[in-house]
């Protein structure tokens, strides 16, 4: 697979050095300071290009375009954001670029409860607390209807552990849920919050759906013409949050979504985190049948917890054999080789990593994205691929 590195920009405080000091030789970028639905330019993209090629590396994904709320919620302001969406492909591609990722997550994108959760190793890890967050949709942000998304047994734990949380801890939950979502540009404050969640009262997983084909109905044939292969990443987590439908979580949901649109530029990121916080996912099994249509991996690890909270694993550890993971995607590599195709190399990145060592401390490093534990995360991954390499597994 193609080593790759999440790398924000210029102002990252990780800089391009660093990625070709880990060893990855593929760039996953963006233009990360178009949130707005707008379509992106081509000098823009073309000059980040040249900077990503002046340090020696190849802008090999994109992560991602954002997909403006009104194509998530189906309004008439769709068909003007769906056309700047199909504008940024265009250039994207003339550029060079073709492999894409994107997400279709409504109002949050990947949420925690906890951003720096303290290991027995000392390092810090993301986290999700169901209880927690149960505790702060019930009874702090007081979300309308919240009581009829949670079972009663849930009800009371929350309740309990809303006893136990202080002002502090309360105030911080918040910051992470809602002030300053990790992923993006969105800051709520709670009735800016409840505002979001109302835009979504008459969607459900349905209609959500129905958005969804309509957008790649839209967009795949122009991902087509341009040779672009578009690559849809699941819900992180995948579960409701806030009462708000989920629609790419589920072996079922990408099965639905690769046969809306039966392209080969219709396709999946397929992260190990995101699916393996559900128990229900057949990780391997799930790769062996969409294999043809993964363009793009996250490989990371999370420890489930038996009340639906779970944190941020070693890669080599938590709930997912990430060994026959990587085996099943070399294998598909193999596979298209034997076919001939020039693309048969599936970039991947290490997501998600630990706070270690000097990183500990710093400022301006976004949690789960700190450059030790993504070094020592890249680190076990190459190990394993070579060793399956090695063996001839694959």
């Amino acid at each position: 697979m193609e080593q790759c590195w999440r790398w924000y920009g210029p102002d990252d405080p990780v800089t391009l050095d660093h990625v070709k000091q880990a060893g990855a030789t593929g760039v996953v970028s963006a233009l990360h300071n178009i949130y707005d639905g707008s379509a992106w330019p081509l000098a823009d993209i073309l000059e980040r290009k040249r900077v990503i090629e002046a340090a020696g590396l190849n802008w090999s994904v994109v992560e991602s375009i954002p997909v403006h709320n009104s194509i998530k919620t189906g309004s008439a302001e769709r068909e003007r954001y769906v056309g700047w969406y199909k504008d940024t492909i265009r250039a994207l591609a003339k550029a060079g670029i073709a492999t894409i990722c994107y997400n279709f997550m409504p109002v949050v994108d990947w949420t925690r409860t906890d951003l720096a959760y303290r290991l027995p190793t000392t390092g810090y890890a993301l986290r999700f607390d169901a209880i927690d967050f149960a505790a702060y949709d019930l009874f702090v942000l007081k979300r309308r209807n919240a009581e009829a998304d949670y079972s009663p047994a849930r009800l009371k734990e929350a309740e309990a552990r809303l006893k136990t949380l202080s002002d502090e801890r309360i105030d911080k939950i918040e910051r992470n849920l809602i002030a300053g979502l990790p992923a993006t540009e969105r800051k709520y404050d709670r009735d800016g919050m409840r505002a979001a969640l109302a835009d979504y009262e008459a969607i459900g997983p349905a209609e959500l759906r129905a958005n969804l084909a309509w957008f790649l109905k839209q967009i795949i044939p122009v991902a087509e013409d341009v040779g672009a292969r578009m690559c849809i990443h699941p819900d992180d987590p995948p579960f409701s949050l806030y009462g708000l439908p989920r629609v790419v979580s589920t072996a079922d949901d990408a099965r639905f979504i690769l046969e809306t649109v039966d392209s080969p530029a219709n396709g999946l990121t397929f992260c190990t985190g995101s699916y393996g916080v559900r128990a229900d996912n057949d990780l391997v099994a799930m790769i062996r049948k969409f294999a043809p249509r993964i363009h793009f991996a996250h490989l990371r690890n999370v420890t489930r917890e038996e009340d639906g909270s779970f944190f941020e694993a070693e890669h080599l550890e938590g709930s997912t054999d990430m060994a026959e993971v990587i085996l099943a995607l070399m294998k598909e590599e193999t596979r298209r080789r034997a076919e001939g195709r020039a693309d048969w190399r599936i970039p991947m990145r290490p997501d998600h990593g630990h706070l270690l060592a000097d990183d500990i401390g710093k400022t301006r490093i976004n949690p789960g994205y700190s450059l030790i534990g993504r070094l020592k995360g890249l680190a076990e991954l190459r190990g394993i691929m070579r060793a399956v390499e090695r063996f001839g597994l694959a």
